[in-house]
Order: C-alpha cells, then structure tokens, then sequence
C-alpha cells in the first residue's frame, strides 16, 4: 500500500510540473543568450537578467536609401531575417511569410519589421526599391536593408545566431542563408526563433508578438 502511494505521489509530482513548465513557456517568452539557441526562462530577480544578450549597433541603407540603424527599433518589437533578391530557393517563402506579418500588424506601431540582403554586392538600394514594389512593401514597416558584406553576416551571426554552424562549413566567408525569423523585444533581446519558410509558424510568431506586447 506505501508502495501504491509512493508511486502515485511521484506521478503528481510529474503531471504538476509539467503543468506549470507548459503555462510559464505559454505566458512568458524565453531569452536567447549564445549561438546554441537554448531557451532560457530568467527572471527579473535572477543575477543573469543584466546580462542578456542583445543585437548590437548596426548601420545599413533601406530601399528608399534611408540610414537604418538600432535606433530605428528603439522601444520597438521587430522581426529580422535575411534573404537576397535573386534567391529562388526559400527567399519567396521567406518575403511571402514577411508579407503576412506586415499585414496582421500594419496599423501597429509597435511591431516593424527587417530583412537583410546577405548579397549586398548585388543588391544596391535601386535593386531593394524595385524588390520592394514588386512585394507590396510598406516602406514605413518593412525595411529591406543593404551594407557592408561583413557588417551584415556579422550581425547575422553573432547578433542574431541565425548561422551558427558557419565555422564547420568552412569560415567566416562561407555564404549566408537561412531560413529563421528572430524576434526581438524593445530591449534587443532575442526571445523567439521561427523557421520562415512554414506558415503555421508564423501563427506562432503572432501569439509570442502578443505575449511581449504583454510584458512589464
């Protein structure tokens, strides 16, 4: 009978833990700090919330030859990616998903978004600007940015930790592509990782957008 009761005790032990994990992930957003991409949930109380990792300066040119920096995303939530005009592969799933953000939250003042061109060397602004009315892109939401080649796959990669396998395929030079979306908060602090190409989760992507408009 001590047995039996052992047992049960044990299995509520599990039932109502996961219970409680699956409402704090539901109602809370994790933070990533590393190229691992390891959620983790940190309280304002814990020592480690000081120093979350956040995306740093950055300077790039839109499809209206506007400088486009950190601050234009100040007290802002936005979503990154990376893509390139000539792409014929994911990029018109990726622009496609990015078209479907910027319709839910266009009236939204404080959700933008940002694309970056991981092939700067061939997308010029005038090359961005035509991209961008050929995609129905609202320039006041939806920036499509240009730059130094380094500058964008080092904001990639260790800003964003969309590519963090890049040094096993062979260095720092090895071309960029990838399919995530990144969510950032007001703070420039990661909280949500989103293959682009899929539509089920951009679902997910607008519930996470709602949980950070939430947040205190």
């Amino acid at each position: 009978m001590n047995r039996l009761k052992k047992q049960i005790f044990i299995v509520f032990i599990v039932v109502f833990s996961c219970q409680r994990t699956k409402k704090i992930e539901t109602t809370k957003l994790p933070f990533f700090n590393s190229a691992e991409m390891t959620p983790k949930w940190i309280s304002k109380e814990s020592y480690e919330y000081k120093s979350i990792h956040k995306v740093p300066e950055f300077k790039f040119f839109n499809q209206e030859n506007k400088l486009i920096t950190e601050k234009t995303y100040n007290n802002k939530i936005y979503i990154a990616n990376f893509f390139f005009t000539k792409c014929a592969g994911i990029c018109p799933k990726l622009t496609k998903n990015m078209q479907v953000l910027q319709k839910k939250f266009i009236n939204d003042d404080e959700v933008l978004l940002i694309s970056h061109s991981v092939t700067p060397f061939h997308d010029s602004v005038s090359v961005l600007k035509k991209y961008a009315e050929e995609n129905n892109v609202i320039n006041y939401k939806w920036n499509l940015v240009t730059g130094k080649k380094d500058h964008i796959y080092e904001i990639a990669r260790k800003g964003y930790f969309v590519d963090e396998n890049f040094m096993m395929r062979g260095g720092e030079n090895t071309f960029l592509h990838t399919e995530k979306f990144v969510l950032v908060d007001k703070k420039k602090r990661i909280r949500g990782v989103y293959n682009g190409t899929l539509a089920f989760e951009m679902q997910r992507l607008i519930k996470h957008i709602d949980i950070l408009k939430k947040e205190k």
